[in-house]
């Protein structure tokens, strides 16, 4: 860059820095309060960042890049906007609050275009490297023009490099080959509650090159180089080096003074050193100190344009917590925030008058203005949200396997691999994935089918050399199967980023990923991250349960339909039929590409049950809605049985033994306990807002009397469907699990956990004897 236009980077820098910075004050002391309580922000985060952001907003990034912002960052990320124009002042104004600018970046929920949301720290991170994947994926099967490719940069916090998924992704990214990522550290040594470790970025080099990237350490400016080439200037050099993080961030806070005291002391004896010191003021001398590379923008767009080739670079730009702040280095910064004396003595400083905070160019003079100005006009990036795309793929209708008997998890692997065969336009979009266990999980038959893939092709040696083996995995960049390791946040976070193929690219995909039921709780974090996102998949759960009975509880489950409960974005089904695995494949698969849609998770057993024969479809509907009758109850009944997939043979087993006891007993199917409740929590809200239809568990547990009882059986936590006496008042005895499971065959576990038809019968007992 020329010298004119890095002295108005350096412009937008300190305006980004004021705009920030004020945005936060704004709502701390400007703002009216309606609850009395801190709205916080983190100027200081902010002031680390904004040389970087600089550096890459107004000129290093193009049109199809995309980023991910550190949380604390999210300020300067919307001041950006508002100096594009893409951004309004009422949104700045609102900033944490109702409707307003986010308290961290946001794809759904802020205005501006946001291509990663983050907030949980370390994932907004990883993800880059798999959408970089996603990336490379469309290119090959040639759903991506080259020239609409782009880099994928992940804005870090130092302390965000204690989070273990970020070294999971980088070793699953070195796996395959990533590319085009740049990882940026705002290396400023100070977390919110102590000072980093040294120690550990001597290892960072060792770890990301280890893995295939370019390391570029940027720990000098310009100033602080050329003073190093002075006489004298090595030992300021190595003392910099030397320097704990903790005494550095000191010194910053105290100033020019206590720099001079400090090094006149430590290097004493060095004339030549000295005299660098001499020759500077104590204000000089403490922009000398911090003049380190993540503030100097000739480092930073020299480093930035050096590194233009698709390997993934790791840059540790060395920074100060609160640079150009009065709390700079101060290590209670992190949440500090400046009071109404100090934010009116920053707004001096930069010649900006009272009452023209706001102003996007205020304090620019009159000769500096037109660089400022050209730069931001010039800023290649995208300036409004993408339009979200949907309805592009056509979903045929899934037939269900044929077989009197079958399991849940067969069933999903032969409706695939029927997929797979028909030539559908849904099948060339699906992408498959799976941490390890895509045999276990029943996805083998499409894999052998569509192959795995691999940018660079990959033979079966088994297959070559005629070894018999049933899955005859081939690796080209045309397969639609990847391969993870066993690491569940990988996992949710390649989901992630395949889901939001149609927002970053255009070009929608239908995730599909498989894992071991019980180890959704290793990446939930990440799973949640993925909802939040609106990212839309298919995860299929298999095994689930006690009932994957000589396995143990290691792998036996109990409470994925309670976090399925909880967590918003995510349908959860768990048929017991091959019929009605079919009709929620369909819709999930509709899901993924509606603009009302969402991820769907499908909770499956390896269990073999007898179909049951139907005589006409309107169960589907019902199904779809979470529950149906399997057998309807004569109007009024006085209980009912409420079972949920594996567990279906014994509740109707148990239902043709009562049946003849409790006359016109109904035996429920319960395929979704989270879609119930989710429509009676609705339903109750609306009775306030002029909507006054019951919702579908309401309609279907008003056939039954009002004091019914209901015996609820799930191969979970039993409270998955205990919830269902609140509904009308109905009294419920549930059966469930709510110890760890052990190993065993089916009728020994399920007699010790009270899951067999004994039980069941027990329960109604229980039920009819305290309804006398």
């Amino acid at each position: 860059m020329s010298k004119a236009d890095i002295a108005s980077l350096k412009l937008l820098d300190e305006r980004l820095r004021f705009l920030s910075a004020w945005t936060i004050h704004h709502a701390n002391h400007v703002r009216d309060s309606a609850d009395g309580l801190k709205v916080g922000g983190h100027q200081a985060s902010c002031a680390s960042m904004t040389a970087i952001m600089a550096a890459l907003y107004f000129h290093a990034l193009g049109p199809n890049d995309r980023v991910a912002v550190k949380p604390h960052a999210g300020p300067v990320l919307h001041a950006i906007h508002y100096l594009l124009g893409s951004q309004t002042l009422e949104q700045l104004k609102n900033f944490r609050g109702f409707g307003g600018m986010q308290s961290y970046p946001s794809r759904t929920k802020d205005r501006i275009p946001v291509d990663f949301s983050t907030g949980s720290v370390g994932l907004g991170v990883a993800i880059t490297a798999f959408a970089s994947l996603v990336q490379d994926y469309l290119t090959a099967h040639g759903l991506m023009a080259e020239e609409d490719r782009g880099r994928f940069v992940a804005l870090i916090g130092d302390a965000e490099l204690d989070e273990g998924n970020i070294y999971e992704a980088i070793i699953e990214g070195a796996k395959h080959d990533i590319r085009n990522c740049w990882w940026i550290v705002d290396y400023n040594r100070q977390s919110l509650d102590a000072t980093t470790e040294e120690r550990m970025f001597d290892r960072f080099d060792d770890i990301f090159a280890t893995c295939g990237w370019r390391v570029v350490t940027l720990k000098n400016g310009a100033l602080q180089r050329a003073v190093f080439a002075r006489p004298g200037g090595k030992a300021i050099e190595t003392w910099i080096a030397q320097c704990p993080n903790a005494d550095y961030a000191a010194l910053t806070y105290q100033g020019g003074a206590a720099w001079r005291a400090r090094l006149n002391a430590d290097l004493a004896g060095d004339k030549a050193a000295l005299k660098i010191v001499a020759d500077h003021d104590d204000d000089a001398l403490a922009r000398l100190m911090t003049n380190l590379g993540g503030h100097c923008l000739e480092t930073l767009t020299e480093a930035f344009d050096a590194a233009q080739d698709d390997v993934p670079t790791f840059f540790i730009a060395y920074t100060i917590k609160g640079y150009g702040l009065p709390f700079a280095g101060h290590k209670d910064n992190h949440a500090g925030l400046m009071n109404p004396s100090q934010m009116a003595a920053l707004r001096n400083s930069m010649n900006i008058a009272e009452g023209e905070e706001w102003q996007p160019l205020a304090g620019l003079g009159g000769n500096e203005r037109p660089g400022v100005e050209r730069l931001v006009a010039s800023s290649r990036i995208l300036r409004e949200k993408r339009p979200r795309s949907f309805g592009k793929i056509e979903i045929p209708a899934i037939p269900a396997p044929e077989g009197a008997e079958q399991s849940t998890q067969a069933a999903f692997g032969r409706i695939l691999l029927d997929l797979a065969k028909s030539g559908a336009p849904l099948a060339d979009r699906i992408v498959t994935t799976s941490p390890d266990v895509t045999v276990s999980t029943n996805l083998g038959g499409f894999v052998n089918q569509r192959g795995l893939f691999k940018r660079r092709a990959m033979e079966d040696v088994f297959a070559k050399a005629k070894i018999p083996s049933a899955q005859k995995w081939f690796a080209t960049n045309q397969g639609q199967h990847i391969e993870l390791g066993i690491a569940e946040s990988n996992l949710f976070l390649m989901l992630a980023a395949l889901g939001l193929s149609g927002d970053l690219f255009g070009e929608r995909l239908v995730p599909i990923g498989t894992l071991y039921d019980p180890f959704i709780a290793r990446g939930l974090d990440s799973l949640n991250y993925a909802c939040y996102q609106d990212a839309r998949f298919l995860l299929v759960a298999t095994p689930s349960g006690i009932t994957l009975g000589r396995e143990g509880g290691a792998h036996q489950s109990i409470n994925p339909p309670l976090i399925a409960l909880g967590q918003p974005g995510l349908r959860h089904y768990e048929p017991a039929f091959a019929d009605e695995l079919a009709v929620m494949m369909q819709e999930a698969f509709r899901l993924i590409d509606a603009p009302d849609g969402e991820s769907t998770y499908l909770r499956l057993s390896t269990r073999s049950i007898q179909q049951v024969a139907r005589a006409e479809d309107s169960w589907k509907n019902g199904a779809l809605k979470g529950a149906y009758w399997l057998k309807q109850p004569t109007p009024g009944a006085e209980a009912a049985i409420v079972a949920m997939g594996a567990l279906m043979p014994e509740a109707l087993a148990a239902w043709e033994e009562l049946s003849a006891d409790i006359p016109g007993l109904g035996l429920l199917s319960v395929t979704s306990p989270d879609l119930l409740h989710r429509g009676w929590t609705a339903a109750q809200a609306g009775r306030w807002t002029g909507r006054s239809e019951p919702s579908h568990i309401e309609t279907l547990l008003s056939d039954l009397a009002p004091r019914a009882g209901l015996v609820t059986i799930c191969d979970a936590a039993p409270a998955s469907l205990s919830w269902l006496g609140g509904v009308l008042g109905q009294r419920v005895a549930p059966l469930g699990v709510e110890r760890f499971g052990q190993t065993g065959n089916l009728p020994d576990l399920y007699a010790a956990y009270r899951l067999d038809g004994a039980a069941i019968t027990e329960a109604a007992a229980e039920i009819l004897l305290t309804s006398s």
